[in-house]
């Protein structure tokens, strides 16, 4: 196939003015003149045969055929610049776009990242996090790290391991928990999941807290915790996704009693084709201590 002339220039200046609504602030940006972003506009709207803008006293207004062109340039520029920054030194560095629970990412995952870039050097991890809400076709990602109990809808689900679920809090706090039943005199931090505390006190063997009915609810551990460790109350939480808060005695754990209500997972839609980096990054994290 045989393409036409591209004016790569004009496209450019296109873009650059279109996003600030300005010939200026495109000008300074592009590292030309004013004059020269403006013809190269105007040029490729000659060329077009349709205006991309109306040129008003204060600035520009993008014309509805301008709007049709500029997310087909932005999204050509950005792949092209996505490309350019994966050579290097001879070299294709793959891109794995990766989604994560916040607690997971922080808990487990920033650790021992460093260890995955030293043995994959030329994949380039792209890391997003959510509160276990998560669209991955919507959102382009190769991996979904959920908590849950691995069935959704077309997806393919590795269990990587549980995490139960203990109370967490201050030191001052926990000196005041002797007991379970203590816990009645406290306030009480919970995720969006409405039975977590009434299985932790049945593990318990005590009667369901009345404070239930005044708990706090967050749809982030990350959040609760920094709820908790501020003294606000008690948190329901997974003791090994905040290990360097328990090793530095930040927050203790009063009671060994924890419930598990499921499992972090690696999943993949199954209409995702497996690339090379999601087959090194799926056998690393199985196989990760």
């Amino acid at each position: 196939m045989v393409r036409p002339f591209l004016p790569l220039n004009g496209l450019r200046a296109f873009e650059a003015s279109a996003r600030h609504l300005s010939f200026t602030r495109a000008a300074i940006e592009l590292c030309v003149t004013q004059a020269a972003v403006s013809q190269q506009v105007k040029s490729l709207e000659m060329r077009l045969g349709v205006p991309l803008f109306l040129r008003l006293p204060r600035g520009l207004k993008i014309t509805a055929e301008g709007e049709a062109l500029l997310p087909v340039v932005t999204g050509s520029f950005d792949r092209m610049a996505d490309t350019l920054d994966r050579i290097e030194g001879g070299q294709v560095r793959e891109l794995l776009f990766l989604g994560a629970v916040g607690t997971f990412a922080v808990g487990w995952l920033l650790p021992r990242l460093p260890d995955f870039q030293r043995q994959f050097p030329f994949i380039e991890v792209r890391l997003s996090t959510n509160n276990n809400r998560v669209d991955m076709a919507a959102e382009g990602l190769d991996f979904a790290i959920r908590f849950g109990s691995g069935a959704w809808h077309g997806t393919d689900a590795t269990r990587l391991f549980e995490a139960p679920l203990s109370p967490l809090c201050v030191p001052q706090l926990a000196e005041t928990l002797l007991e379970p039943a203590d816990l009645a005199s406290h306030t009480l931090l919970r995720s969006y999941r409405m039975d977590e505390w009434n299985n932790w006190f049945a593990a318990a063997n005590v009667p369901a807290s009345p404070q239930l009915n005044k708990a706090i609810v967050f749809d982030s551990s990350l959040a609760m915790m920094e709820a908790a460790l501020q003294g606000i109350g008690v948190a329901l939480a997974p003791p090994m996704m905040f290990s360097r808060h328990l090793t530095a005695g930040a927050i203790e754990q009063p009671f060994q009693t924890s419930i598990s209500l499921g499992s972090y997972w690696l999943t993949r839609l199954q209409s995702r084709t497996p690339t090379p980096a999601m087959a090194a990054f799926a056998e690393w994290i199985v196989s990760a201590p």
